[in-house]
């Protein structure tokens, strides 16, 4: 779309959705802030239109022709003007004490994370907190000093980061401190405990409850565990976000798993990261989306979210059964060295790169010690360089990192990922964690969605492809995410909401992070202000550090 376009097409919105040309709130004396000329986009799903915005502290003032100037402004002429992005499934949270500012999330106009996803959140036993604590002090000089949500939001309010945080608390580390990692049934007495640590999670201001049914503990929980977890937010308008047992070969069954954990528990449910996996599983997303349409039309609130990119990121060890991994690392790597359970792991994990295609579809992420050289590498290219079966090469990486190595998978289609991201139900989120092209979060390969999510969607998705149009795309990365998580005053551009803003160029805002060199910032995106703060300005940060934590509303009373 040529930027002369974008403008007439903004500028004629106007007429046609009969919006007024001043709409001021109450405020006396000059703003702080005045934002002027973009053509702006509410975050309803409406087109944009020409507008200035007015901000006083940390919330927007007006909304139209601004006559009188601001103490500051931003000419915003050619530029379109966003509420700030809100990754609705982000792993960022604790990176945020070793680099607050938070490169890579700021610079793509994301201005509030929600982490605690796939079942993992921060509450820890005595133990691991201080071992914890040791472990980022010698890694990174940061020492953390709590060990559960309540903790690490006060820790966020002395020592903010450059973008807001909210938190959901996860089933697995619920389950972990509760039962263990071993793969049986919780009882009845451990089930109230876990529903009592859910309840104090949301008295701290846990947003909803995750799991990551793929993963251990979590995998090892039966529906009813999950339906007796979930029923603690009933009434509070928080969801059960699942990543779900199965993304492939039984994806259909893991979705009508997680579509009856909140039907049984009334509560509202949030797909993560939907996908169907491996190519004889691709005509199953079409069924996927048909199945999430007909629970929503049967009274189910659910929704979904997904990264745009057509690969994923896990753990290497997810190439074999939860049951293999139970009780640890330790206990997975002895299972993988026993003849008597080693070759069916290693007919498990050769099916599973057959569903992906081959060995060169599995990239590895993060790799230590003399494995180091495998960083950002494919299996079947390394095996083949240094003359090795890749099956070998896998549990010698496994092996010589205690068996947590990070890797991609190659395993979804752009038809299904174009369209997933389309689908007015669902939402778009990074599934990134925070990372910086310096300093100590600068270190392996990781997933390119950690920098370029938000500006892949409004480049290659809706200016390249025109796979969905702006509007939309912007509805579904700000007011959807935040009436799903019920922030009424995020999320929106209007008067009265909290300043998170975005400005970029609808005609260059791309991704640069590749596959290859994953630590690159996007382009397009000059100007981000968080609570009222600019934050990023002409593409730089102004050393501002504006994020805060935002807890949820608690228990139901």
């Amino acid at each position: 779309m040529r930027r002369r376009t974008f403008v007439r097409l903004g500028g004629a919105a106007v007429g046609g959705l009969a919006v007024p040309e001043l709409v001021f709130g109450a405020r006396a004396g000059r703003a702080d802030l005045v934002l002027r000329g973009a053509v702006v986009f509410d975050g309803t799903g409406a087109p944009g239109r020409e507008a200035d915005v007015a901000i006083t502290g940390d919330r927007i003032t007006a909304v139209g022709t601004v006559g009188e100037s601001g103490i500051t402004e931003l000419d915003l002429r050619g530029l379109a003007l966003a509420p700030g992005f809100i990754d609705i499934h982000s792993h960022s949270d604790l990176s945020l004490l070793v680099e607050p500012r938070a490169e890579s999330r700021i610079r793509q106009g994301i201005t509030l994370d929600v982490t605690g996803q796939d079942g993992s959140s921060i509450l820890w036993s005595e133990q691991e907190a201080l071992d914890r604590d040791a472990g980022w002090r010698d890694r990174y000089g940061v020492g953390l000093g709590f060990r559960d949500l309540g903790g690490f939001f006060d820790r966020l309010e002395r020592d903010p980061p450059t973008i807001n945080l909210a938190s959901m608390v996860g089933h697995g580390s619920v389950r972990g401190l509760v039962v263990g990692l071993d793969d049986r049934p919780a009882t009845e007495t451990e089930i109230r405990r876990m529903r009592g640590l859910v309840a104090d999670a949301l008295t701290q201001g846990a947003v909803g409850l995750s799991s990551g049914l793929e993963y251990t503990p979590g995998g090892f929980a039966d529906r009813a565990e999950l339906v007796a977890l979930a029923e603690v937010l009933r009434g509070t308008g928080y969801a059960y976000a699942s990543h779900m047992r199965n993304e492939d070969d039984d994806l259909l069954a893991a979705l009508e798993e997680c579509l009856h954990v909140g039907r049984v528990a009334g509560v509202p449910v949030q797909v993560s990261h939907l996908k169907a996996q491996g190519r004889r599983n691709y005509w199953k997303a079409e069924a996927a989306l048909a199945t999430i349409e007909a629970a929503r039309a049967a009274g189910v609130d659910v929704h979904f979210d997904r990264y745009p990119y057509v690969a994923y990121a896990t753990g290497l060890s997810n190439l074999f059964p939860a049951s293999a991994r139970a009780g640890g690392n330790t206990a997975f790597l002895g299972r993988l060295a026993d003849p008597g359970t080693g070759p069916a792991l290693e007919s498990a994990a050769r099916d599973k790169v057959a569903l992906l295609g081959d060995w060169d579809a599995v990239q590895i992420t993060s790799a230590g010690g003399s494995m180091a050289y495998a960083r950002g590498r494919k299996l079947g290219e390394l095996a083949v360089e240094r003359g090795v079966d890749p099956y070998e090469l896998t549990l010698e990486l496994l092996r010589a990192n205690g068996g947590s190595v990070g890797m991609i998978g190659y395993g979804m289609s752009e038809e299904n990922t174009a369209r997933v991201l389309a689908h007015p139900l669902g939402m778009v989120c990074s599934d990134g964690g925070s990372y910086a092209p310096y300093g100590p979060l600068s270190g392996g390969s990781p997933h390119p969605r950690a920098y370029g999510s938000f500006p892949r969607l409004l480049g290659y998705y809706v200016r390249e492809t025109g796979a969905l149009p702006l509007e939309l795309a912007v509805h579904k990365i700000t007011g959807l995410p935040a009436a799903k998580l019920g922030l009424a005053d995020r999320g929106a551009i209007r008067v009265g909401a909290f300043a998170d803003l975005v400005a970029f160029d609808p005609d260059t805002v791309r991704d640069t992070a590749g596959f290859d060199d994953p630590h690159r910032y996007p382009v397009g995106i000059p100007h981000v202000v968080v609570n009222g703060q600019i934050t990023l300005r002409d593409g730089e940060q102004t050393g501002v550090r504006a994020g805060r934590p935002i807890r949820g509303s608690g228990p139901p009373a």
